[in-house]
């Protein structure tokens, strides 16, 4: 397919982020990260998955595990390497990145700390690793603003919101069509959620 099509198209029908999906080496090790230090809560997963792994959810989005088979049950000791906030990694909002870094001196976790500034706004970062080796950022991020660019889908639509009252009108029923169905689909989530713990056994 050409570029050039796929910028005139549209972008895919999508609502919200639903998980991640991470390798890891030892289920039971990563369970018990997300749980006792990001604190996701263990959910039924499908019962005809033939392989090990688990599934855990929090925050509106899930968290996949995987158990990966090329690794050996003796291959326990990751190499240590450097924290690095440029890594790839998942970020979490947090409500007082001080008891952050409390909780994870409490817990022996080593963890690197980041300033971001933006006119005159602070944010504050904190970086660490879970058992594989994934980095986790957790951060006060919403400080800093979302701002749309000049440049793709959102700033087409502001430019055509401009143009005319129909369009205008247009461009709001959209937005709050697509405002009610992430709550719908939030709502769904968490009443699933509700369900599912029913059926859990630890």
């Amino acid at each position: 397919m050409e570029i050039e099509e796929v910028m005139d198209s549209a972008p895919l029908p999508l609502l919200s982020l639903n998980h991640v999906s991470l390798l890891c080496r030892s289920v039971k090790a990563s369970v018990m990260f997300y749980q006792d230090v990001l604190g996701f809560v263990l959910i039924k997963r499908p019962s005809s998955f033939n392989f090990d792994g688990a599934w855990l959810f929090n925050y509106g989005v899930g968290i996949h595990l995987l158990k990966n088979g090329s690794i050996s049950t003796v291959d326990i000791v990751r190499e240590l390497r450097p924290i690095n906030p440029k890594d790839n990694h998942i970020s979490f909002q947090c409500t007082d990145i001080g008891l952050v870094k409390l909780r994870l001196e409490e817990m022996g976790i080593e963890y690197v700390k980041g300033t971001v500034e933006e006119g005159g706004i602070r944010v504050e970062q904190v970086f660490f690793h879970d058992p594989d080796g994934y980095m986790i950022e957790v951060c006060n991020c919403d400080n800093i603003p979302v701002l749309p660019i000049s440049s793709g889908a959102f700033s087409d639509m502001m430019r055509n919101k401009n143009e005319s009252t129909t369009t205008e009108n247009s461009w709001k029923n959209a937005m709050k069509v697509r405002r009610e169905q992430c709550g719908v689909m939030e709502r769904l989530m968490m009443e699933r959620l509700s369900m599912d713990m029913l059926n859990i056994s630890f």
